[in-house]
C-alpha cells in the first residue's frame, strides 16, 4: 500500500530532533511490538491524549472525532499515546475502538497506548477523606476494565499505568499512600504471571517526581521501595512550567542577566527550565538506582501551556506563550532522545473542561493543537511541509495559529520577571540556634514584621509560601507584606509552611498567648485565617482559625486593621507542639479573585 508517512523535524542549534521524515514510500503491515521495544525508542514518539472538545467530560468525543485526532497525531509522527481512566468516562473506550477500526482499515497504521487507570482514596472529593484507604469500588472497577481491555486489544495496549499523580501529597483531594497503588500493581503482575494478561504487557504508575523519591524525604517509605521493585518501569512527571510560579528561583532573570536582550533572557530561561526538569529526573534516578539499578525511568508527563490569566500570565511568571512551548518541546526532546528516554509530552490538544470557569486558565491550553485544530507555533513547520493535507478538526482545515504571523505570535512573549517583580516566596529569617521541634521559649515568635527584629524569635526553619493546587496567588513584597489574590474556582487556599518534612514548630508555651497581624483587602470572599497543626500525610492536620466575610465575625476593608486574637479562641483543637503552618488562609464562599494583604504577623506568649 502506498501512503504518505508524516514526520516532524525540529532543529535546535544545528541538532535535528527527528520524529520522522516527510516522504512517500512503500509500507508493509506492522508486526507485533512490545513495550520493551517501544519505550526508549525514538522511532515511537509519545504524547498525552485527551480529545474532549466541550467544557465537560460528560460529552465524550465520538469515534469519528477520535479518528480525526489520530490522523493528526499520525501526521506529526506520534505512535504512542497515554490515557488517564477506564470506566469513569466514555472517551477511552471509544479511543480503543477507533484505533482498532483504523488498524483494520489500514494494516500499516501504528498507534499504541499506555492505558491509565484512575486511582483515588476513600472519601475523595468529600470532607471525609481517608488517604490510607482506597476507593475500593471505583478503583476495582477501573482496574477491572483495564484488564478487560488489555486482553481485548493486546496489539494496542502495551502498558498500564495504575493511577495518575495518585501519590503526590499536593493532590489533597484524592491522593493515596503507595501501598494502595502497590496492591493493584501486584494484582496486575500476578495476572501476567498466571497467564491471564499478556506477559509482555508492562505495568507502572505515573506520578510526580517527588512521589518516586526524587524530592522530599517524607516520600521515602518501605512501601514506595516495594512499589519501585514491583513496577516494570517508572513513569515520572516533571513540570518546570508550574514551578515558574511555585519555585521560581530557576526561572526569574538574575541581576547579571538583566543586561541581556529580552530574547536572550527568554532563551536562557527556557534552557534553565530544561535543566530544572533534568535535575528532577536525575534526583529521582539517583534514589531509584540505589534500590534497583536496572529499573528504567521514562517521562510520563511534562509540558508547557501557551495561555494563562493569573499565575503564569503577564501579571505572574510570564511563562505561558507559544514561543516558550516550542523552545521547551525542542529542548526536552533533544535531551530525552539523546538518552533513550520516552517522553509523553503533555498534551496533544487543548481541553477546556479542565478549568471551565476560567477560559484563559493555563490548564486549558497545554495542547500542541488548539481546540479548533490550529497548529501552534511548535508545529508550524509541519503545516509548511504539507503534513495535514486533507485533514481537519471540527471541520476546520489545519492552519497555523496567529495566521502564521510571527510578529503577532511574539507580541505576548515576555521575558521572565526579576526577583523584584515577583516578590519573595520564602521567609528565610531563622533562629539558627534552635532546632525544629524544640520549644520556642522566646516571648514572641515572628513570621513577618518590619519593626520587630529579634533573631531569637524567628522560626527554626525557613517558611515557604505554598499555594494549594494552584488555586490562588501568594507572595511577599520586599517590604514584608503578604499579598494573596483569592481564587475564583471551586475552592482556594494557601499556607506559610515550615520546611520540616512534616516536623513543625513547638509553640506549646504559646497556648495562652495571642496571634497578631494587620490585614486589609478588596476581596469579598469569605475565608478562614489561622494556623495549622499536624501533617496531612499522617492524617493529623487540623485547621485553627477565625472567620472573615460578609456574615462572619470579622470583615475586611481597604484600610489596615490591627487584629489580635487569643490563640484559645481560634477553634483550637490541634497540638501546639507541632505547628506546621504558622499562617494559612482558605476561602469558604463567594470566590471573587480579590486581594488580601497581611503584615506584622507574630505570636506572643501572653
Amino acid at each position: 500500500m502506498i501512503q504518505s508517512k508524516f514526520y516532524l523535524i525540529l532543529c535546535y542549534v544545528g541538532l535535528i530532533i527527528i520524529l520522522g521524515v516527510h516522504c512517500s514510500q512503500k509500507k508493509s503491515p506492522i508486526s507485533f511490538v512490545t513495550a520493551s521495544q517501544i519505550l526508549g525508542n525514538k522511532a515511537y514518539p509519545a504524547i498525552s491524549y485527551g480529545g474532549y472538545r466541550h467544557d465537560t467530560r460528560a460529552i465524550a468525543p465520538t469515534i469519528d472525532e477520535i479518528k480525526e485526532d489520530m490522523r493528526l497525531l499520525e501526521a506529526v509522527g506520534i505512535k504512542l499515546i497515554r490515557t488517564y481512566n477506564t470506566q469513569l468516562f466514555e472517551e477511552t473506550s471509544r479511543l480503543l475502538e477507533a484505533i482498532s477500526l483504523m488498524k483494520k482499515e489500514d494494516p500499516t497504521f501504528e498507534m499504541y497506548v499506555m492505558l491509565g487507570a484512575w486511582i483515588e482514596c476513600k472519601g475523595a472529593w468529600t470532607t471525609e477523606i481517608n488517604h490510607r484507604e482506597g476507593n475500593l469500588i471505583q478503583n476495582t472497577q477501573e482496574i477491572a476494565k483495564a484488564v478487560e481491555w488489555a486482553k481485548k486489544y493486546p496489539n494496542i495496549i502495551k502498558m498500564i499505568a495504575v493511577g495518575n499523580e495518585s501519590m503526590v501529597h499536593w493532590a489533597s483531594q484524592y491522593y493515596v499512600t503507595p501501598n494502595i497503588v502497590l496492591k493493584w500493581v501486584n494484582y496486575l503482575q500476578n495476572l501476567k504471571e498466571t497467564g491471564r494478561l499478556p506477559e509482555q504487557l508492562w505495568i507502572t504508575s505515573s506520578d510526580n517526581f517527588e512521589s518516586w523519591g526524587g524530592g522530599n524525604e517524607s516520600y521515602h517509605t518501605p512501601d514506595l521501595e516495594k512499589l519501585i521493585e514491583a513496577v516494570d518501569f517508572i513513569s515520572l512527571h516533571t513540570y518546570p512550567f508550574h514551578d515558574t510560579h511555585y519555585n521560581p528561583s530557576f526561572w526569574i532573570t538574575p541581576k547579571d542577566g538583566q543586561t541581556l536582550s529580552p530574547q536572550e533572557q527568554i532563551d536562557a530561561a527556557m534552557l534553565s527550565a530544561k535543566n530544572y526538569a533534568q535535575t528532577q529526573y536525575e534526583q529521582t534516578s539517583n534514589y531509584i538506582e540505589r534500590l534497583n539499578p536496572n529499573k528504567s525511568i521514562h517521562i510520563g508527563e511534562t509540558g508547557w501551556a501557551t495561555t494563562a490569566a493569573v499565575n503564569y500570565g503577564s501579571n505572574g511568571s510570564k511563562a505561558a506563550d507559544e514561543y516558550k512551548q516550542k523552545k521547551y518541546f525542542e529542548l526536552i526532546n533533544e535531551w530525552t532522545q539523546e538518552l533513550g528516554i520516552t517522553c509523553f509530552f503533555f498534551e496533544a490538544f487543548d481541553e477546556v473542561w479542565k478549568d471551565r470557569a476560567n477560559p484563559t486558565g493555563s490548564e486549558n491550553h497545554f495542547g500542541l493543537f488548539t481546540l479548533e485544530g490550529h497548529a501552534k507555533y511548535v508545529l508550524w513547520e509541519t503545516v509548511d511541509a504539507g503534513n495535514y493535507a486533507g485533514l481537519t478538526r471540527n471541520g476546520n482545515p489545519i492552519k497555523k495559529s496567529h495566521q502564521g504571523n510571527v510578529k503577532a505570535m511574539m507580541h505576548g512573549v515576555l521575558p521572565p520577571p526579576t526577583q523584584e517583580d515577583v516578590g519573595i516566596y520564602e521567609i528565610t529569617k531563622i533562629n539558627p540556634t534552635r532546632k525544629l521541634g524544640e520549644k520556642v521559649t522566646e516571648q514572641a515568635y515572628i513570621i513577618s514584621h518590619n519593626a520587630l527584629n529579634q533573631p531569637s524569635g524567628h522560626p527554626s526553619a525557613p517558611l515557604k509560601l505554598n499555594v494549594w493546587e494552584g488555586t490562588c496567588q501568594l507572595k511577599i513584597s520586599e517590604k514584608g507584606v503578604i499579598i494573596l489574590q483569592s481564587g475564583t474556582g471551586a475552592w482556594w487556599g494557601a499556607g506559610i509552611e515550615i520546611q520540616g518534612n512534616g516536623q513543625g514548630e513547638n509553640l506549646s508555651l504559646f497556648e495562652n498567648g495571642k496571634l497578631h497581624f494587620d490585614i486589609k483587602g478588596t476581596s469579598k470572599s469569605s475565608f478562614n485565617l489561622g494556623f495549622q497543626t499536624g501533617y496531612h500525610t499522617e492524617e493529623t492536620l487540623i485547621n485553627n482559625y477565625v472567620s472573615f466575610g460578609f456574615d462572619r465575625p470579622y470583615s475586611l476593608n481597604e484600610d489596615w486593621q490591627q487584629m489580635i486574637f487569643n490563640i484559645k479562641d481560634l477553634n483550637l483543637q490541634g497540638n501546639l507542639e507541632n505547628v506546621t503552618a504558622p499562617i494559612y488562609i482558605m476561602g469558604t464562599d463567594q470566590f471573587d479573585g480579590g486581594f488580601i494583604y497581611l503584615k506584622n504577623i507574630f505570636f506572643t506568649r501572653n
